[in-house]
């Protein structure tokens, strides 16, 4: 092999930040780390403990000393960090709620001591998007809300707080996935926002993560026709180049997101979305939620190195690429090494935020429960993000502060069941998810509550719809959510 060969391979690595299968780094990634490989992104199905992760990451750095280390930890429904008991943390909606800046800061910068000391260097956070679409499939209670200033301000104390720990911030989903009812996972969402609306709304979010001084931002599989009405944003030169480079005036890394999501595999395939990004600007492709494994990070390299020969990605393009890489690693070097070491050790700054987040409406005088209740939580289909395996829920808090606290879990084809009959003179308490996008859910709640109105709702997804004599609303389904509610609920 030329030493041209050779170069052009370690370019293609060098941009590449793939999956892979297992608590410990398999024999192909550390080959690739010895052969140029800029980063890896971690999953869910990596992490069994934190200890467990610091080993893995030393693993991967004692084959690549500055390899960047990436994970999607939202710190709220969406975690790979807490992946197996949920987030000890309030979630995006719910900090939003609050609306204390200094609180957002607070819970950022805790969650980055966490993941710096677990050998993280770059969190694919905050989620940017102003989901002022309540019908979203996707973002939810991911975001800070709808409004686009109190977007913008979270955002930025987000980012503020995460870096101060060492721990590189990732802004998505540029432009802005919050104004659409599809699933990027599944097809291509569509903003039909005019220019002027964009400037208005999805914008706003990613200025101030810019002016924050965010190291990365991530690309959303969005047709913005008012921007380019002929691709998505992941592979559009007007949108990553003219828009956030020119005219925003973004100078750090893009990432895509997972490359392998149908809005753009299924038209254009793994390697030609992957060209196709590099080309319109994206400097790291984000790969390996579903394919893990090295034929996968092959056939990427592989597709970029002909891309190359073949003219249709310049190489000074790729090797600017490569450096932005390069820099995103040497930054967060640096930003370990001066790290604020000032978290509050003992002090769940999650769970009080969680605890400021909730609302109670209606009939407050119902509350604390008199006995331990009856609880049905209504299972919605869980969206790619989250993940199926990420426990949520009211139940299992609440019996541990009412002994004799019984549930069931329903979904959409067992919501019509009778479970009347083991809340019979006991509290009733009906806990949903976006009970607004789902007909079956709204079905069912609405004929418990014509024979039970004392039942209490309590609303872990967004709160659009409010419904029952006693409604308490926790913006987020974490963990730390489902403790504030127990609490609420039982009396603290």
């Amino acid at each position: 092999m030329s030493e041209t060969s050779r170069d052009l391979l370690r370019l293609a690595g060098a941009v590449l930040q793939p999956g892979f299968e297992g608590t410990l780094p398999p024999t192909w990634v550390r080959r690739w780390l010895g052969e140029g490989l800029g980063g890896v992104a971690l999953f869910g199905r990596n992490f069994a403990s934190p200890a467990q992760v610091a080993d893995l990451t030393a693993a991967l750095r004692a084959e690549r000393p500055d390899v960047i280390v990436a994970v999607d930890e939202e710190a709220g429904d969406v975690t790979r960090f807490e992946t197996w008991q949920g987030s000890s943390r309030p979630g995006n909606l719910a900090l939003g709620a609050v609306d204390d800046v200094a609180l957002t800061e607070a819970v950022a910068r805790d969650l980055g001591h966490d993941l710096a000391t677990a050998g993280i260097t770059l969190d694919y956070a905050p989620d940017a998007d102003v989901n002022n679409n309540p019908d979203n499939p996707v973002i939810g209670v991911r975001a800070f809300g709808a409004d686009p200033e109190l977007v913008a301000r979270h955002t930025a104390a987000w980012i503020t707080g995460l870096q101060s720990a060492g721990v590189a911030a990732c802004a998505k989903h540029f432009p802005g996935h919050g104004d659409t009812s599809v699933d990027s996972h599944v097809d291509v969402p569509r903003i039909a926002a005019t220019r002027a609306e964009l400037d208005g709304c999805e914008l706003p979010p990613f200025r101030a993560a810019i002016a924050a001084g965010v190291q990365a931002i991530m690309t959303g599989h969005l047709l913005v026709p008012a921007i380019d009405p002929e691709r998505p944003a992941t592979l559009s030169r007007i949108v990553l180049t003219d828009l956030l480079r020119d005219e925003l005036g973004f100078d750090g890394a893009v990432i895509t997101d997972g490359i392998e999501m149908k809005a753009i595999a299924t038209r254009y395939g793994l390697e030609g979305a992957a060209v196709l990004a590099l080309a319109a600007g994206v400097d790291a492709i984000c790969v390996g939620g579903d394919h893990a494994d090295e034929a996968t990070a092959t056939r990427l390299r592989d597709a970029i190195v002909a891309a190359v020969a073949a003219g249709e990605l310049p190489e000074e393009r790729l090797a600017e690429a490569a450096k932005r890489v390069e820099q995103l690693a040497a930054w967060t070097a640096q930003a370990r090494a001066a790290a604020v070491p000032d978290r509050l050790d003992g002090i769940p700054v999650g769970l009080a935020g969680a605890r400021r987040a909730v609302r109670v409406t209606g009939a407050a005088s119902a509350l604390p429960l008199a006995a331990a209740p009856h609880v049905v939580e209504f299972e919605p289909p869980r969206n790619f993000a989250i993940g199926p395996e990420t426990p949520w829920g009211v139940a299992v808090p609440l019996a541990a502060r009412l002994p004799g606290t019984t549930a069931a879990r329903l979904s959409a084809a067992e919501a019509a069941g009778d479970f009347h009959t083991a809340a019979a003179g006991r509290p009733l308490v009906l806990v949903v998810r976006d009970v607004h996008r789902y007909e079956w859910m709204g079905r069912a709640v609405a004929t418990a509550l014509a024979a039970r109105p004392d039942a209490i709702v309590v609303e872990m997804g967004v709160p659009a719809s409010v419904v029952g004599a006693t409604h308490v609303a926790t913006y987020g389904a974490t963990r730390a959510n489902g403790e504030a509610a127990a609490e609420v609920l039982a009396g603290r």
